[in-house]
Protein backbone atom coordinates (compact mmCIF):
# COMPACT_ATOMS: atom_id res chain seq x y z
CA UNK A 1 0.00 0.00 0.00
CA UNK A 2 1.04 3.44 -0.95
CA UNK A 3 0.90 6.04 1.43
CA UNK A 4 0.73 9.13 0.55
CA UNK A 5 1.79 12.47 2.42
CA UNK A 6 0.55 15.64 2.19
CA UNK A 7 2.90 18.62 2.30
CA UNK A 8 1.13 21.21 4.72
CA UNK A 9 1.20 25.02 3.12
CA UNK A 10 -0.08 26.81 6.38
CA UNK A 11 3.04 28.68 7.89
CA UNK A 12 3.24 28.26 11.09
CA UNK A 13 2.99 32.10 13.41
CA UNK A 14 2.94 31.06 16.31
CA UNK A 15 5.77 32.91 17.47
CA UNK A 16 4.86 36.25 15.60
CA UNK A 17 2.62 37.50 19.16
CA UNK A 18 6.07 37.02 20.65
CA UNK A 19 7.81 38.94 18.19
CA UNK A 20 5.01 41.84 18.07
CA UNK A 21 5.46 42.13 21.96
CA UNK A 22 8.90 42.74 21.88
CA UNK A 23 8.67 45.42 19.42
CA UNK A 24 6.39 47.04 21.53
CA UNK A 25 8.57 46.82 24.31
CA UNK A 26 11.53 48.15 22.13
CA UNK A 27 9.28 51.26 20.40
CA UNK A 28 8.15 52.00 24.32
CA UNK A 29 11.89 51.79 26.07
CA UNK A 30 13.41 53.86 23.04
CA UNK A 31 10.85 56.27 22.12
CA UNK A 32 10.87 59.94 23.56
CA UNK A 33 7.63 61.40 24.60
CA UNK A 34 7.92 65.02 24.88
CA UNK A 35 6.77 67.31 27.96
CA UNK A 36 3.82 69.39 27.09
CA UNK A 37 4.73 72.61 28.68
CA UNK A 38 2.54 75.32 30.09
CA UNK A 39 2.69 78.36 32.10
CA UNK A 40 3.77 77.55 36.05
CA UNK A 41 0.70 79.19 38.09
CA UNK A 42 -1.23 78.44 41.39
CA UNK A 43 -4.89 79.36 40.83
CA UNK A 44 -6.03 81.53 44.29
CA UNK A 45 -7.69 80.40 46.65
CA UNK A 46 -11.04 81.00 47.47
CA UNK A 47 -12.08 83.71 49.84
CA UNK A 48 -10.49 83.10 52.95
CA UNK A 49 -12.67 83.90 55.95
CA UNK A 50 -12.45 87.28 57.25
CA UNK A 51 -11.03 88.61 53.95
CA UNK A 52 -13.29 91.06 51.42
CA UNK A 53 -12.88 89.31 48.30
CA UNK A 54 -15.16 91.68 46.12
CA UNK A 55 -13.71 94.91 47.60
CA UNK A 56 -13.75 97.93 44.83
CA UNK A 57 -10.28 98.37 43.31
CA UNK A 58 -8.94 101.84 42.82
CA UNK A 59 -8.64 102.69 39.18
CA UNK A 60 -5.01 103.93 39.83
CA UNK A 61 -3.90 100.07 41.49
CA UNK A 62 -4.57 98.55 38.04
CA UNK A 63 -2.30 98.52 35.15
CA UNK A 64 -4.00 97.09 31.65
CA UNK A 65 -2.55 95.39 29.82
CA UNK A 66 -3.80 94.42 26.01
CA UNK A 67 -2.71 92.47 23.24
CA UNK A 68 -4.68 93.07 20.34
CA UNK A 69 -5.20 90.95 16.96
CA UNK A 70 -2.03 91.97 15.56
CA UNK A 71 -0.21 91.12 18.31
CA UNK A 72 0.81 94.49 19.39
CA UNK A 73 1.19 95.35 23.25
CA UNK A 74 -0.92 98.21 24.59
CA UNK A 75 -0.15 99.51 28.26
CA UNK A 76 -2.64 102.09 29.28
CA UNK A 77 -3.92 102.28 25.56
CA UNK A 78 -0.59 103.38 24.59
CA UNK A 79 1.25 101.01 22.14
CA UNK A 80 4.86 99.95 23.77
CA UNK A 81 7.18 97.13 22.90
CA UNK A 82 7.21 93.94 24.71
CA UNK A 83 11.01 94.63 25.59
CA UNK A 84 9.78 97.60 27.68
CA UNK A 85 7.15 95.89 29.35
CA UNK A 86 9.34 94.22 32.46
CA UNK A 87 9.63 98.26 33.38
CA UNK A 88 6.88 99.17 32.92
CA UNK A 89 5.34 96.92 34.95
CA UNK A 90 8.28 96.93 37.93
CA UNK A 91 7.82 100.62 38.19
CA UNK A 92 4.11 100.59 38.51
CA UNK A 93 4.44 98.17 41.45
CA UNK A 94 6.64 99.61 43.35
CA UNK A 95 5.67 103.48 42.94
CA UNK A 96 4.43 103.30 46.81
CA UNK A 97 1.98 106.47 45.33
CA UNK A 98 0.42 105.98 49.30
CA UNK A 99 3.74 106.66 50.80
CA UNK A 100 3.10 103.46 52.90
CA UNK A 101 5.73 101.32 51.32
CA UNK A 102 8.92 101.50 52.96
CA UNK A 103 11.31 99.10 51.25
CA UNK A 104 9.61 100.34 47.87
CA UNK A 105 11.91 102.29 45.37
CA UNK A 106 9.91 103.87 43.37
CA UNK A 107 8.88 107.42 42.17
CA UNK A 108 5.43 108.11 43.88
CA UNK A 109 3.85 109.25 40.63
CA UNK A 110 -0.34 110.15 40.77
CA UNK A 111 -0.93 107.74 37.95
CA UNK A 112 0.69 104.41 39.37
CA UNK A 113 -0.36 102.42 42.02
CA UNK A 114 -0.65 103.64 45.65
CA UNK A 115 2.10 100.06 46.95
CA UNK A 116 2.73 96.68 46.28
CA UNK A 117 0.40 94.92 48.28
CA UNK A 118 -2.73 97.09 46.43
CA UNK A 119 -1.39 96.69 42.71
CA UNK A 120 -3.29 94.58 40.13
CA UNK A 121 -1.76 93.80 36.55
CA UNK A 122 -4.93 93.04 34.10
CA UNK A 123 -3.81 91.12 31.10
CA UNK A 124 -6.38 90.85 28.11
CA UNK A 125 -5.92 89.72 24.84
CA UNK A 126 -8.24 89.67 21.55
CA UNK A 127 -9.76 86.31 20.46
CA UNK A 128 -6.99 85.97 17.36
CA UNK A 129 -3.55 86.77 19.36
CA UNK A 130 -1.15 84.21 19.23
CA UNK A 131 -0.23 82.04 21.94
CA UNK A 132 3.10 82.98 21.39
CA UNK A 133 3.06 86.85 21.85
CA UNK A 134 0.61 85.82 25.29
CA UNK A 135 3.31 83.73 26.57
CA UNK A 136 5.92 86.57 26.04
CA UNK A 137 3.76 88.81 28.18
CA UNK A 138 3.44 86.55 30.75
CA UNK A 139 7.14 85.85 31.09
CA UNK A 140 7.85 89.72 31.18
CA UNK A 141 4.93 90.13 33.75
CA UNK A 142 6.89 86.84 35.61
CA UNK A 143 10.30 88.04 35.63
CA UNK A 144 8.95 91.62 36.76
CA UNK A 145 7.98 90.26 39.67
CA UNK A 146 11.03 87.99 39.84
CA UNK A 147 13.28 91.29 39.85
CA UNK A 148 11.71 93.46 42.23
CA UNK A 149 11.20 90.04 44.64
CA UNK A 150 14.80 89.46 43.97
CA UNK A 151 15.61 92.99 44.71
CA UNK A 152 14.11 92.97 48.18
CA UNK A 153 15.68 89.86 48.91
CA UNK A 154 18.95 91.07 48.42
CA UNK A 155 17.95 94.50 50.43
CA UNK A 156 16.44 92.81 53.16
CA UNK A 157 18.46 89.45 53.43
CA UNK A 158 21.28 89.89 52.08
CA UNK A 159 20.69 86.67 49.81
CA UNK A 160 19.46 85.57 46.68
CA UNK A 161 15.52 84.14 45.94
CA UNK A 162 16.96 80.31 46.06
CA UNK A 163 18.58 80.98 48.77
CA UNK A 164 15.99 82.30 51.30
CA UNK A 165 14.48 79.75 53.90
CA UNK A 166 10.85 79.11 53.84
CA UNK A 167 9.74 82.27 56.54
CA UNK A 168 11.74 84.74 54.15
CA UNK A 169 10.09 83.77 51.20
CA UNK A 170 6.92 84.15 52.34
CA UNK A 171 8.17 87.51 53.86
CA UNK A 172 8.92 88.49 50.30
CA UNK A 173 6.39 87.48 48.27
CA UNK A 174 3.73 89.01 50.82
CA UNK A 175 5.72 92.21 50.20
CA UNK A 176 5.21 91.91 46.52
CA UNK A 177 2.31 89.48 45.78
CA UNK A 178 1.61 88.48 42.22
CA UNK A 179 -1.68 89.87 41.81
CA UNK A 180 -2.47 89.00 37.85
CA UNK A 181 -5.84 89.37 36.71
CA UNK A 182 -6.26 87.40 33.22
CA UNK A 183 -9.66 88.85 31.65
CA UNK A 184 -11.98 88.05 29.78
CA UNK A 185 -10.96 87.38 25.92
CA UNK A 186 -12.51 90.47 23.84
CA UNK A 187 -14.02 89.72 20.33
CA UNK A 188 -13.04 91.89 17.66
CA UNK A 189 -15.78 91.73 14.71
CA UNK A 190 -13.38 93.37 12.48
Amino acid sequence: MKTSRRIDSAVNAGSMADIAFLLLIFFLVTTTISADKGILRQLPPDCPPNTICNAEIHERNVLNIFINKNDELMVEDELISITDLQAVIASFIDNNGDGTCNYCQGLSKSDSSDNPKKAVVSLQHAEQTTYGTFIEVQDEITKAYYQLREDYATQYFNKTVDALSKDELKQVKEAYPFILSEAKTRRLTQ
